[in-house]
């Protein structure tokens, strides 16, 4: 009969003492050696409790002594912790220091410390999820697996050391970077948007930039944004991932074919197809064939989430040239409060800067303009920066702010709001690397397609 009992094995957490105690002695013996452990270590990242005292005291003598620090110090500072004590006192400390013959290998020492301090996070973090995965119900899926990530992002970010950068080493990749730019003066250094007066006065859409679309309610933002998408993949045959909060995925595919067929929505949608009409959409539908355009239409997508598809499918792709999401406000933070939306918006857009610069990748986020510029008739309803809304975050993290204006939208008349073809602006409020100014392009409602303006 076979005997059940249950065996419970002892997980050692990774560590590695040698290697602590190295860092301790060379920090005791040499001053540039608490520099060094400084720029990389906290006493969080040492296994022995005695070690992060030891650490910390060390430290702390440092900055009240102006980086003097000895053994007679420490050891009397020390001499009456029980946990110092239990190791053996002040042979203990001094035992450090004959770990060491030379601080010469802090470096190398501090490493395996973090190293190990790093997959003791991951240790700590595997059995918090198996605990989370066993005991939550399916409701907790989606926040489970949202915590997860940020877990391993987090752990990910701390390995990463960056500390100061001599200029010094940055002025050959710069040099070489202007004389790129100066051979190839008509090539737009960011990703174009296919909009040639507006690629001249930006330079197109920079890597790691945080670039915002705003505009009122059908002023056109979406249109805009697949105009762009479109032409990036078409024209530039770049990869761009959309995510859409707002449309399905089916839809924003018809106004593609609508918008590069250059046929009518409306009958697209109804079924009033003319003869000339089909030819036109089967050569658009076999040019989007080929088009490296990603939709996601999942609609409670977070900003861990969407950074964390994003840096997968970069890699697919073998790079991603832009990122669209659609659009910001529809976004919920980790409050998901609506009494502190303000605040709300102002996360997910600091959030959204700081996914932009992680990815490498420039982000561009739609977002909604506020009633003002509807009550202002002396300027016929042009927009400001000032006029976008839920929080002044967003104005403050872009890099890049760009606003729809078409005049017709705000004619007494009504004449040219109810023409298939408009004038339309596009007002560069912020550029941050840049100048600002204003871009005029055509519009054309009837497929949902801005074009360059004929001059």
């Amino acid at each position: 009969m076979a005997n059940n009992t249950n065996t419970q094995i002892e997980i050692i957490a990774p560590h590695n003492i040698e290697a602590e105690k190295a860092v301790l002695g060379s920090m005791i013996i040499e001053k540039e050696a608490i520099e060094i452990a400084l720029d990389t270590l906290t006493d969080n990242d040492f296994y022995s409790t005695a070690h992060k005292i030891i650490f910390r005291e060390i430290i702390d003598i440092y900055d009240k002594n102006k980086g003097d620090v000895d053994l007679v110090l420490i050891n009397d500072n020390l001499k009456s912790n029980s946990e110092i004590t239990r190791l053996g006192g002040s042979s203990y400390l001094t035992s450090l220091v004959d770990t060491v013959v030379t601080a010469s290998n802090i470096e190398y020492y501090a490493k395996i410390v973090k190293d190990k301090a790093v997959l003791r996070e991951l240790e700590h973090a595997g059995r918090k999820i198996i605990g989370d995965a066993t005991t939550s119900s399916i409701d907790d899926v989606g926040e489970i697996v949202d915590k997860v990530a940020q877990m391993i992002f987090n752990i990910t970010e701390k390995r990463v050391i960056k500390g100061p950068v001599n200029i010094s080493d940055m002025i050959n990749p710069a040099l070489d970077n202007i004389e790129a730019i100066y051979q190839n003066k008509a090539q737009i250094p960011g990703v174009p948007s296919g909009f040639a007066d507006l690629d001249k006065l930006t330079g197109g859409f920079k890597k790691s930039n945080f670039v915002i679309i705003a505009g009122r309610p059908s002023a056109g933002k979406t249109s805009f944004c697949l105009n762009i998408a479109e032409n990036v993949a078409l024209l530039h045959n770049k990869s761009v991932l959309i995510f859409s909060l707002e449309m399905s995925n089916d839809e924003l595919f018809n106004r593609f074919l609508c918008s590069q067929a250059r046929v009518a929505s409306d009958r697209v949608r109804n079924g009033f197809l003319s003869k000339d009409d089909w030819p036109r959409i089967t050569t658009a539908a076999g040019k989007l064939k080929e088009a490296k355009i990603f939709l996601d239409d999942s609609s409670s997508l977070n900003v861990l989430e969407m950074k964390a598809r994003a840096r997968r499918l970069d890699s697919e792709v073998k790079g991603l040239g832009l990122v669209i999401i659609d659009y910001l406000q529809l976004m919920s933070g980790k409050t998901g409060r609506s009494d502190y939306r303000q605040q709300e918006v102002a996360e997910i857009s600091r959030s959204l800067k700081i996914m932009a610069k992680d990815i490498n990748i420039p982000v561009i986020a739609l977002s909604q303009l506020s009633r003002n510029p509807e009550k202002r008739i002396e300027s016929h309803g042009r927009p400001r920066l000032s006029d976008l809304r839920e929080s002044g975050a967003i104005e403050q993290d872009a890099d890049l702010v760009l606003m729809i204006y078409q005049p017709g939208m705000y004619k007494q008349d009504g004449i040219e709001a109810s023409s298939p073809i408009s004038d339309a602006e596009i007002i560069v409020a912020k550029n941050r690397n840049g100048k600002t100014g204003t871009i005029n392009l055509r519009f054309f409602k009837e497929y949902t397609r801005f074009e360059n303006a004929t001059k």
